[in-house]
């Protein structure tokens, strides 16, 4: 027994692994997560006021999943601390190497008295997911247009449908179960639309076929989306996708078009839908500002940044490690490796247990998915050309196009910041967490210069540098911290 305090932001497929692993490990665990019940977006739960289907009906690997959510939340050394937010890390003086310590507030988003206290763990696991990347289009500012991850939510956390008639769009295997679950709450799902054409999804899928051998499970799940979309004869269609929301006060039409391999228009293949909701992704950007303010490095892969972790989940920063999305965007069964390993290593478990070499399997397996997700479902190049002079890019300021493509122009507003300011996209309530690669990206197309160009002196201008992580009211920043509370007393080995 190491008796060592591990703490554990998030409980989805990753934290809650990494729960568990730290308990047989023997240490303490504080987990952590914004939601009143563990799960995650996987496995979002109905509230128990609902007297609603049973949710092993609804979702994939539910028996599992709730054995291990008892088993975790019963424990004697676990104490779980629900509707709590990490809002900052603060990184140790250099010459006390070691996790940072964690600041969190205690109580719901938008109530009143929240308390606001820290922890200093023996060791820290960041599993806090990520959120849907969504491309700008025009009307996608329109109030019936949807992230693809915020409808399923409301589906599957609330059963509330979006609309009536909904067109689901944009890329990868995302689409399937939001379009099951739109279906299950009651929606007509009018089609799925996947842009990537049927080579490109084809060429992608086929490469090095025998590693698919691994991802049986995987296979099983598609097949029942499948059926699923038949049953209810809802179209799948490669190679096209949403280029423009139309309506007065709220979407009322669809514009899809056929795309070519590099997602320009195919001209003439316009297409009007009517439509009273469309849901939309374009892949993931996992949430990287805690990794960030802690120091911890990045790699970019096809598929975008992730944190940077070795063969046992530590990152970079001293007794920090991170599993799940922000590792890799690899499916629930990796994300459940990597947590294991993370949580066991974290509290300080034999790193020679036969039980890890399983683990390190099933985790190297789920990379090999995401490389090969990344490669059938990649954004294509061509895609800015769905964007007119009057297109909102940042929602939260209404910048739109015109004004990037201004600040782009004028070498002096080329950097990052000074693009910011002058445009004011990334500035408002969501701190760029939706259009900051979007901006990035287009910055550094039309002005020729690198994404994130430095200044010397200041910290490279990445989209994920956020000091305070979550919003914080100015009382709660002025108020004094509370000690640590409900934290899990040490047992007798």
């Amino acid at each position: 027994m190491t008796h060592r305090h591990v703490v554990v932001v998030g409980a989805g497929p990753a934290g809650l692994a990494a729960a568990e692993a730290a308990l047989g490990a023997g240490a303490r665990v504080t987990l952590i997560d914004s939601a009143d019940r563990p799960g995650g977006q996987y496995h979002r739960m109905l509230p128990e006021a609902y007297d609603a289907a049973r949710p092993e009906v609804l979702q994939h690997g539910w028996q599992a999943f709730d054995r291990r959510r008892r088993r975790v939340l019963a424990h004697s050394r676990c104490a779980w601390w629900s509707e709590t937010s990490v809002w900052a890390l603060e990184r140790p003086d250099p010459g006390h190497p070691g996790p940072p310590r964690v600041h969190v507030l205690r109580g719901p988003a938008d109530g009143g008295g929240r308390r606001r206290t820290t922890l200093d763990p023996d060791a820290l696991v960041l599993a806090v997911g990520a959120h849907d990347r969504v491309l700008p289009f025009p009307g996608w500012e329109l109030p019936g247009v949807f992230t693809a991850g915020a409808a399923q939510a409301l589906a599957k956390g609330e059963r509330v449908v979006v609309g009536d008639r909904v067109v689901v769009a944009g890329t990868g295997p995302f689409l399937l179960p939001v379009a099951a679950s739109l279906l299950e709450a009651g929606s007509q799902v009018l089609e799925v639309l996947e842009a990537n054409t049927p080579r490109t999804v084809a060429r992608g899928w086929s490469r090095r076929p025998w590693e698919l051998a691994a991802q049986v499970g995987k296979g099983g799940e598609l097949a029942e989306y499948t059926a699923l979309l038949l049953r209810h004869r809802v179209p799948y269609r490669l190679g096209r996708t949403v280029i423009e929301a139309r309506g007065d006060g709220r979407v009322e039409e669809a514009v899809t078009a056929r795309l070519r391999a590099d997602w320009s228009v195919v001209p003439g293949s316009e297409h009007t839908v009517a439509v009273d909701a469309v849901c939309v992704t374009h892949g993931f950007s996992p949430q990287l500002e805690l990794p960030v303010a802690a120091g911890c490095a990045l790699r970019t892969t096809p598929g975008g940044e992730f944190v940077a972790v070795d063969d046992d989940q530590a990152t970079s920063c001293p007794g920090l490690y991170a599993a799940g999305e922000v590792a890799c965007i690899a499916g629930a069964p990796a994300a459940r490796a990597e947590g294991a390993l993370a949580g066991w290593t974290a509290a300080g478990g034999h790193r020679g247990t036969a039980a890890l070499r399983a683990l390190r399997r099933s985790r190297d397996q789920g990379r090999a998915f995401a490389e090969r997700l990344a490669r059938a479902h990649p954004i294509g190049a061509a895609w800015p050309a769905w964007l007119r002079p009057e297109t909102v890019v940042c929602r939260c300021e209404e910048a739109d196009y015109a004004s990037i493509r201004r600040a782009a122009a004028d070498r002096a507003s080329t950097a990052t910041r000074v693009a910011k300011l002058e445009t004011r996209a990334g500035l408002g309530p969501c701190q760029a967490r939706v259009c900051g690669p979007t901006v990035a990206e287009l910055n550094a197309r039309l002005s020729d210069e690198p994404a994130g160009r430095p200044v010397e002196g200041l910290p490279a201008p990445v989209p994920h540098r956020r000091p305070i992580a979550q919003p914080i009211r100015l009382g709660e920043l002025a108020a004094a911290p509370e000690p640590p509370f409900a934290d899990p007393a040490p047992q007798t080995p």
